[in-house]
Order: structure tokens, then sequence, then C-alpha cells
């Protein structure tokens, strides 16, 4: 009867399947064995499970003799147990900066919106209330500058140990290295060393392209995947054999609601960003304050303000302006850079991602920076890139105005902001040159790329 028939087929089907799965078990029929199928339990990220992608069985003899050459290919039973629709991904990020933070954080949800995934690591407070095994560790991890570092180095030294026993521990199926190339690579070179199996991700490519070149090879023998957020990194990192995505510029999104409000710019308002760290403003917020008594002298109508990044910061700016008897000219606002920003007819702005910020909601801008004489002298003799600023690097050519080192004074800062305050077509011209820049950035949806393009380590095999 047709209802025996498919009974038959039936009960020889599961017949059939549980053998295979006892081969697969047991490391028979060219299957992989249990110990490479199956991984350990791990105390922080639960068990580890690596599911083939096909199973494989010994090759039969043709009705002609021989053997025939394809093996017959049949997709995996599992037990529900292992079922790779629950499957859970460990992860190990590491940021060491306010900017790492957000992007790790902004990584870590979009990875979520496509698999199961879980994390640790070291980083911010925004990776901290995602995942609690992720330490918020800037407190002491956001130095700058070759001086700043060497003062902390017992503290790294030890932080480097720490992070690489827990690695070792905890075992996760791949580190996601966030930028903070001092300690990053160091850690994957390490790691490596150490005989650490798991996979290598750097996001946010470190800029070795601008000071250490021979770096990349190295990084391509590490590495698994490089994903950049520059259009020109893409193809250098592939020369030397490292697979590269290029995901494009978080910047692109975060900034579109700014942009979306089309606030108008006031034609006498200055701003003053002299960026987001305490040695930051030490070093160049003096020199603006020197650069709006010049100027308020020639041009009494300027309006100038700045933006402290955190509480602290916006305190130590106020108390910088009441010194210099300029409180009465210059606003002190907190978390209002990107206002300014958009508001502003012109602005200085210290070297970093704010000057990209900057370009993408179309500040003219010249650029200022100054680090201790160590770090400089250091930075001149391994820097193999014509200029700091990022818009200039991509450009090819001195798009913005940078005044580094002792070119740093309120003359420079004053005669630079003059340029721009003084002559609309220069204004225009810049901003045209910015806008073109920004283009190259990418349309958006980086973090959602730099996820698939993380996912896809596995679903590949690479």
């Amino acid at each position: 009867m047709p209802g025996d028939t498919i009974s038959s087929r039936r009960r020889k089907s599961r017949s059939w399947e549980n053998r295979v799965e006892g081969e697969v078990r047991s490391g028979k029929g060219g299957g992989p064995s249990a110990d490479e199928t199956f991984g350990t339990a791990s105390p922080d990220f639960g068990i580890r499970v690596e599911i083939p992608s096909k199973l494989s069985y010994p090759c039969r003899r043709s009705p002609r003799g021989g053997q025939v050459a394809a093996t017959r290919t049949l997709p995996p039973r599992i037990s529900p147990l292992f079922d790779p629709s629950k499957l859970v991904r460990s992860l190990f990020l590491i940021a060491g900066e306010v900017s790492g933070d957000t992007h790790g954080a902004a990584l870590m949800r979009s990875l979520r919106e496509i698999g199961d995934w879980s994390f640790a690591g070291l980083g911010g407070p925004e990776m901290h209330r995602l995942a609690p095994g992720a330490e918020n560790w800037l407190g002491e991890a956001a130095v700058l500058g070759l001086w700043e570092v060497l003062k902390k180095y017992g503290y790294f030294r030890r932080r480097m140990e720490e992070t690489v026993g827990r690695v070792h521990e905890t075992k996760p199926d791949g580190l996601v290295f966030i930028d903070y190339p001092g300690f990053n690579l160091r850690l994957a070179s390490r790691l490596r060393r150490e005989g650490y199996g798991g996979k290598l991700i750097y996001y946010i490519s470190p800029q070795v392209w601008a000071w250490k070149k021979g770096r990349i090879r190295t990084m391509a023998e590490q590495l698994d995947l490089m994903i950049c957020i520059f259009p020109f990194e893409k193809d250098l990192y592939e020369t030397s054999g490292l697979r590269t995505v290029f995901a494009g510029h978080p910047l692109v999104d975060s900034l579109v609601p700014w942009k979306a409000r089309g606030i108008p710019r006031e034609e006498s308002l200055v701003a003053l960003l002299p960026g987001s760290r305490e040695r930051e403003i030490a070093a160049l917020y003096p020199a603006m304050l020197e650069a709006v008594a010049i100027l308020i002298r020639r041009r009494p109508n300027l309006r100038f303000a700045t933006s402290g990044a955190t509480p602290q910061l916006t305190v130590r700016l106020r108390e910088l302006t009441q010194a210099a008897g300029l409180a009465e000219r210059v606003e002190v606002g907190e978390g209002t850079s990107r206002e300014l920003m958009c508001q502003a007819t012109a602005g200085v702005v210290a070297s970093g991602t704010a000057t990209l910020e900057a370009a993408c909601l179309g500040l003219p801008y010249c650029l200022v920076y100054r680090v201790a004489w160590l770090t400089a002298l250091v930075a001149r003799w391994v820097m193999s890139v014509d200029f700091l600023g990022i818009v200039n690097v991509i450009a090819g050519r001195e798009v913005v105005s940078e005044l580094l080192q002792e070119r740093v004074s309120g003359e420079t800062i004053a005669a630079a902001l003059e340029r721009l305050l003084c002559d609309p077509g220069e204004r225009f011209r810049l901003q045209a040159d910015l806008a073109e820049v920004v283009a190259t950035l990418g349309e958006g949806g980086s973090h959602r790329r730099a996820a698939e393009a993380v996912a896809q380590v596995w679903n590949e095999g690479v």
C-alpha cells in the first residue's frame, strides 16, 4: 500500500540519517571528527561550536570500474542542541578611545541585528552598556602622543598581559580591534605568536599608511580581515594580500540628521573647536583665545563659540576663557560642536575626527595641532604622508590650511580665519572642495556593512 511504502521510506531515511550522524560524531565517513566539529566550554562565552558547511562521504565504484572522482555531498544532520540558526558566536572587542567606543557599540548593535553574538572586551561606556563583559577602561586608556604613552608604559604593559591571559582563558571565536593601533597591533602579534587560532579582524584601519607602511605586510600575515573606512585604504591593504572591505565612513550616517535640519549659517559666528582631550585644550585653546582678541579689535561685530566634549572639559574651557578676559565674547557650551559646525561661517578645528565632521557639515575651517616636542620629532621622522589632516590626505593636496606646532599662534589663526571671513569666494571654493572629499566616503550604512563583513568571515570559512 502507498502508506506502507511511505512509512518504509521514512524508516529507511531515519536509519540512514542516524548512521550518518554516528559517522560524523565518530569521525568516520569522510566527515569531520567530533573533536574537529565541537569546541570546548568557555566560562565567559558558553559553548563554542563549529558547524561544517557540508559532509563528504567515501567515493563509490563506477559501474564501468574505477572510482567516481566526485564525492556525494549532503547537508549535515545536526541535533537540536547544535541548531545552526541558534549558533552564538563570541567576539572580544578592543577600543581605547571615545570614537572607538562609539564605533564598537554601533558594530555590536548591527551584529545583533543579523545574528546571535556574545560580546566581551575593552571599550568605553557605550560598549559596556551593551555588554557588561566589555570593560570601560577609557579613563586610563585614552592617551595621545609618544611622551604621554611612555609615562604610562607600566600600566599598558600590565593591561596587555591581562588581556592576553583573558583571551587564552575564554577562547572567543574572534577578536575585533577597533583603531587604537599602539595597543591593538601589539596584541594581535602577541596572540598569533602564542598560538591563538581564532579570527582576528581589524575595524577602523590603523593609519599605518601614514607612519609605518612596513607594518602592512606583517598585518597581512596576522589578520583575517581588514575593514577600512577610507576608500584609498582598500587597494593599499589588498596589495599585501590582506582581505579588505571598504565599509564607508560612519560619519556619513551619524551626520544625516544634522544635514536634514537645514540650520542657517550666521555670518558673524566663528567656531573654536580645540579638541576633546584636556591636553589638546591646554595646547590649543589659549592660542585660539589670542586670535579672538586680535579679531575683535579688527571686526567688533564677530561672535565666537566653543564646546566642551564633557562636563569637566566644559569647566576647563570656561576657566581659560574667563582668565583671558573674554567671557563676554566667547560662548562656552557643552556637547554642541556639531551644531556650531552647522551655524558658524568659519572655524578653527583641532586635528582629528572633528575635522572630518566639519567637512561633512560644510564648515570652512583651518586646522591646528600641537603635541609635545618629542612626539613631534618622532612624527616628522616616521610619517610618510605630506599632510596631517585626513581631508588633505584624501584629496592629495592642501584643501584645508594646516597650522602645526610652532605655527600655532594667535596671529596665524587670526590670519587664516580672516581670509575665510572676508572672502566669500574663498569660503565657497573651500566648501566645494570639502564636498568633493566627502563624496568619496560612501553613501551610508557603514556599520551594517562592517557587521556583514565580520559575519562573512565565518560564513565563508575565511
